[in-house]
């Protein structure tokens, strides 16, 4: 993380090395943002949002990305590994009921029952589809797989266990189910840049998705990491702020 110091006065962050940059600087934005997320990850930041009644523990950003390319995909099924209190089930669904389009597939390895039936009560309950289960499971991934049709366009995120191997192993699994064209997304890559702060390893260095990612793109060309275009920007900033790095794999064929 670049070291800087802001100052009010001349609406200015100056650097170590003396150098000063104008708030109207994209790469005053850059540092101040990497400032940003690491506060962010340090005060539990992403822990006070809810969607439609429901707690989603996501970065407002990464929600407002991950619509956009839904939209654009308008996916029959989106299947996401990991439920917690299922405000990001909620999310999806929502954005399916709004396309007239789709229906998520929910799996983790617990489900606990308070948020089950939170769930299950909601309005938008007819378009999601809970499997209890560790996404990794062969059964759960068969099982996974048997709700999904020949023709149906499928976008995967992948949100339970993210340390490497559990993530390397959820893309092998879930990738052959994506639909050229459609992405397959590993979140939370930021672990390899907060690592040394609260309630994170030393071990992140490498075990995180970003490793696992490296390693699946190395063994499957037909996928390449992908930003996905921005339907609309009329702004400086260029870059998204965000707790995915690198996240979006685009099945090319």
């Amino acid at each position: 993380m670049t070291d800087f110091h802001y100052s009010k006065a001349d609406l200015c962050i100056t650097l170590d090395d003396g150098s000063k940059l104008k708030l109207d600087d994209p790469r005053a934005f850059s540092i101040i943002s990497e400032a940003w997320l690491r506060a962010g990850w340090d005060t539990k930041y992403v822990y006070g949002f809810s969607w439609l009644g429901r707690p989603i523990i996501q970065l407002p950003e990464d929600m407002l990305r991950i619509q956009e390319v839904i939209y654009e995909v308008k996916p029959d099924i989106i299947i996401e590994t990991g439920v917690a209190h299922g405000g990001s089930l909620i999310f999806y669904a929502s954005l399916c009921a709004a396309i007239g389009k789709g229906r998520v597939i929910g799996v983790d390895i617990e489900i606990r029952p308070h948020n089950r039936t939170a769930i299950e009560e909601h309005r938008l309950s007819p378009m999601i589809t809970l499997v209890e289960g560790s996404s990794i499971s062969p059964d759960i991934v068969s099982t996974i797989k048997d709700h999904v049709g020949s023709s149906e366009t499928v976008l995967v995120l992948l949100d339970s266990n993210h340390l490497k191997d559990h993530v390397l192993a959820e893309l092998e699994a879930y990738s052959p189910l994506v639909s050229p064209g459609s992405y397959i997304v590993a979140c939370d890559g930021i672990m390899k840049q907060v690592v040394g702060a609260p309630r994170s390893q030393e071990d992140w260095t490498w075990n995180n998705p970003l490793s696992a990612i490296d390693e699946f793109l190395e063994r499957h060309p037909n996928f390449e990491c992908v930003e996905p275009s921005w339907p609309f920007n009329e702004g400086l900033i260029k870059e998204r702020v965000t707790y995915w790095p690198r996240a979006y794999l685009q099945r090319q064929s």
